[in-house]
């Protein structure tokens, strides 16, 4: 096993790769930029080296900062995270031409299914399901003649893409010209690539995917799917595990298909594969994203294994040593995404600092986050504060147990899209399971907050500063807060207690 390990990424995961790599006793190694000298991995890592100005071009994202720092503090390994440099087989090339294990695939299985076109034709050849469009990346004549031929509505997406970026659904030929410039123009600025495919639109699709595990030794297995439908932007908001739209044989079906791709390619690590599923259950490979996901808890809650800590296992030697038939799923699990983010607003960020943070705790929640009382959201990156997870024994169950938890998470200081979360929970809809991908632009009522609900949180921010000022006595607490007033005016007692 390794004795100390880098993490080359910030925020949520880090901390808990950093907690994964303590429990198994193992030195850590964090990276920081100017604007997260205070951030809590750097606070949690056993040794903690600065690589440069905010900008993730400029740091996060600087391979030779990463190695140097690697070299300097004596790690074995790096754990890439997510995002950044995850899915960078150069990187990956890198580390291994200098001696310094990667956790995660090697750098053939990244950039074989980092390209999405390359994916396709290995999903092709592995003989599962796709959806009908292009070979590969085509021209603007050639992307307008597969529209017409497949038939609309199409989707555009970028070859080197992710995360939604350089996505357009095109839902007839007047508008198509338009929509392929704006996705060219996104994909060559996310990715420095403006090459993109064309293919079909499933109508009313849901987005599920498959965890996958494998080692070194040519064991691969599946841990079972999550429901990620819930998205805003192409991006997930809400997931869970399992899904409740799909039988046992589609779920036994999908994980054998998953398991057959990752074994085309020799993968080893963590690793998902992604399908969209119609409502009659036919599903279509989507892409193989070759990292850790940041939707993982949900499936370490009904498996009970720590994904991280396999990952760091697996890129140490070890064999995995149970078989498919030893995996079983227990209750379900839901994870919410917390944004500093303006539902209201077409979601848009809201960078700021934290007055007050207070997390909700309790049996079958989790909350994984790198925030804190004095904690700031800046604009450099993603604004994800944390991930919610919670586990009951039913899907009813954990929807309630999600719904209490959200109403006792505070946070002040900057918008969140806590009482989005609150209000999708209380969907019929939602409990109903009667959703898919489109399921935020269908109701639109989901983004506007009740009166009821804009003056809660002021209520809970007044009692928790009151509360917490009468416990600490702390006389440098500012007697006017807005808060503190908000709460006076609508006659709460200080006395009471959340």
């Amino acid at each position: 096993m390794f004795k100390k390990v880098l993490i080359a990424n910030r925020g949520e995961i880090a901390v808990r790769i950093i907690r994964a790599c303590k429990e198994l006793g193992i030195s850590t190694v964090a990276v920081y930029s100017d604007a997260d000298r205070k951030s809590l991995h750097v606070l949690l890592a056993d040794e903690a080296y600065h690589i440069g100005p905010p900008l993730p071009s400029e740091s996060y994202l600087v391979k030779e900062k990463i190695i140097e720092a690697a070299k300097k503090s004596g790690a074995e390994a790096i754990h890439p995270g997510f995002g950044f440099l995850s899915e960078n087989d150069s990187f990956a090339d890198l580390c291994e031409k200098e001696g310094i294990v990667f956790i995660g695939p090697t750098a053939e299985a990244i950039k074989l299914m980092g390209d999405k076109i390359t994916a396709k034709k290995i999903a092709q050849q592995a003989k599962v399901p796709l959806v009908s469009g292009s070979d590969g990346a085509v021209t603007d004549v050639e992307a307008s003649v597969v529209a017409e031929k497949i038939g609309y509505p199409v989707m555009i997406k970028a070859s080197a893409g992710g995360g939604g970026k350089g996505m357009r659904l095109v839902r007839n030929k007047d508008d198509f010209e338009s929509l392929l410039r704006m996705a060219r123009s996104e994909a060559r600025s996310a990715f420095g690539d403006d090459s993109v495919y064309v293919e079909k639109f499933v109508e009313n699709p849901r987005h599920i995917e498959i965890q996958i595990i494998a080692d070194s030794h040519g064991k691969v297995l599946h841990l079972f799917e999550r429901e990620c439908s819930i998205q805003r932007r192409h991006q997930k908001v809400i997931e869970e595990a399992p899904s409740a739209a799909i039988s046992a044989k589609t779920r036994k079906k999908m994980g054998e298909v998953a398991v057959k791709i990752a074994s085309a390619v020799n993968y080893r690590g963590a690793g998902t594969v992604e399908f969209i599923m119609d409502q009659k259950q036919n599903f279509y490979f989507l892409e193989m994203n070759t990292r850790i996901q940041v939707e993982h808890p949900v499936t370490e809650m009904i498996t009970g294994l720590d994904i991280v800590k396999w990952m760091i296992k697996i890129a140490a030697g070890e064999k995995l040593p149970f078989k498919q038939n030893n995996i079983h799923m227990s209750g379900h699990a839901l994870e919410c995404r917390v944004y500093a983010e303006d539902p209201e607003a077409n979601f848009i960020p809201s960078p700021g600092i934290l007055e007050y943070v207070k997390l909700p705790s309790g049996p079958g929640i989790r909350d994984d986050s790198c925030i804190y009382s004095g904690y700031e959201v800046t604009s450099y990156y993603d604004p994800m504060l944390s991930k919610l997870i919670v586990w009951g024994e039913t899907r009813d169950d954990a929807i309630n147990k999600m719904l209490s938890a959200l109403r006792e998470y505070i946070v002040l200081g900057v918008k969140t899209n806590i009482g989005f979360l609150i209000r999708v929970m209380k969907d019929e809809n939602f409990k109903k399971v009667n959703f898919d991908t489109g399921f935020i632009e269908k109701y639109p009522q989901l983004l506007s907050p009740t009166s009821e609900e804009l003056d809660l949180p002021l209520i809970a921010a007044g009692l928790a500063i009151e509360t917490m000022d009468a416990q600490n006595n702390n006389k440098s607490s500012k007697p006017n807060s807005k808060w503190k007033s908000h709460a006076r005016k609508l006659g709460v007692s200080r006395n009471y207690m959340l």
